[in-house]
């Protein structure tokens, strides 16, 4: 449509008229700053004019102040309302972002969908330095090995997710099938973050369909979440002869908690029924959580704990006033109690109190007909020894 040099409703009413409505036609012609027509098919322009002058040829010509913002006429608004549920299905970014993608990339899916990546992943280097004390403990295991690692992200909301629960039990089933595993668990229970983060991992989620490596399974999570996310650490146990018992506290599903018990039972000669040993062993990884044991008997409890605790206890009794035989029974006796809080085999057992931990034992070796011990034992706590600001302790 185009307006004469002839008409005759004023220049100022049909500049108003043209600011607050959009032309639709099959083709627009607007006059770009050098003059030259610019003309664009199947598209609806929306272009802010501040000057106009009236012409023989044209009736207008259009002087562009700032760039047009251009929708696709292909695209109806049902179909757009469709690709930005599926675009907001797939990566879990807020409205906003999914629309404003689309609408940059004239509602080509895939084109939309890296250009969310693109920009997601590079926010989330940005969130590497926000405190991640929240998260879940995931754990992978066999009979014989079981490893265990902690996923770590800013809020319980995140921690909650779905996408990232199901990252979390994938990395550890990484974790149980690293080729340096055996190595490690020769050496020590701690699993070499390093080597983890390099290993492909294949995902098989609607919104995370692809192999991948580990680390950037991680960084792809971060940008869909909006939060820094981390693998913190990981660990693993083995039985050369018995079996590998565990318990998660604070489960939302198999495999995920936010505390972990693990720990192996030997038997002396090997052939003992596993099924017994798998009850009495999660009963113990139970005690494990609950009681917080720091070594496993008497004889493993550190000189310099020892040492430290005594100088703790001497102070206290000193001002007690009693006679110096008096305090250094009062101090023995203490620190008997304190060995027994601390140390495994000596402490009281969580689901009977009557007996302590090297009792059950000995009860089991009885029932099984050989020695049964245990081999080695770990606890692990989302967040333990991260510090926390303020602002999280007050949320």
């Amino acid at each position: 449509m185009a307006y004469s040099g002839r008409a005759q409703r004023p220049i100022s009413s049909l500049l108003k008229q043209l600011k607050t409505s959009h032309s639709y036609s099959s083709w627009t012609r607007c006059n770009g700053f050098n003059g030259q027509s610019m003309f664009q098919s199947n598209a609806i322009s929306r272009c802010k004019a501040p000057s106009f002058r009236p012409t023989a040829e044209l009736g207008w010509v259009l002087g562009f102040s700032h760039a047009c913002r251009r929708y696709s006429a292909e695209v109806g608004s049902t179909e757009q309302v469709g690709l930005i549920k599926q675009l907001r299905e797939r990566t879990s970014a807020p409205m906003k972002d999914v629309k404003a993608a689309l609408v940059d990339c004239n509602w080509d899916l895939e084109a939309a969908y890296t250009e969310l990546r693109k920009k997601g992943i590079a926010g989330a280097s940005k969130k590497g330095a926000r405190i991640a004390a929240e998260g879940m403990l995931a754990l992978a295991q066999d009979e014989k090995v079981a490893a265990v690692i902690e996923l770590n992200c800013e809020t319980d909301f995140v921690a909650r997710n779905e996408i990232f629960q199901y990252l979390a039990l994938s990395v550890a089933r990484s974790a149980l099938t690293m080729d340096a595993l055996p190595k490690l668990l020769s050496e020590s229970a701690t699993i070499d973050l390093k080597l983890l983060g390099e290993m492909n991992i294949v995902l098989d989620h609607p919104k995370l369909t692809r192999e991948i490596t580990v680390q950037d399974a991680i960084m792809e999570v971060a940008a869909i979440m909006g939060e820094n996310v981390k693998l913190r650490r990981g660990f693993a146990l083995s039985s050369a002869n018995g079996i590998v018992s565990s318990y998660l506290h604070t489960s939302p599903q198999p495999g995920l908690g936010r505390i972990a018990g693990l720990l192996t039972l030997e038997s002396e000669n090997g052939g003992a029924p596993t099924e017994v040993l798998q009850r009495v062993g999660s009963n113990l990884a139970m005690h494990v959580v609950a009681a917080r044991p720091l070594f496993l008997s008497r004889d493993h409890v550190a000189t310099k704990t020892l040492e430290a605790e005594r100088d703790i206890l001497k102070t206290q009794a000193a001002a007690s006033g009693k006679p110096q035989a008096a305090i250094e029974k009062m101090v023995e006796g203490r620190l008997r109690k304190f060995v027994e809080e601390i140390a495994l085999l000596e402490q009281k057992f969580v689901m009977n109190d009557k007996v302590n931990v090297k009792s059950v034992l000995e009860d089991l070796s009885k029932e099984v007909g050989q020695q049964i011990k245990v081999g080695s034992f770990l606890r692990v706590e989302v967040g333990e020894g991260i510090q926390r600001s303020r602002h999280m302790d007050r949320s």
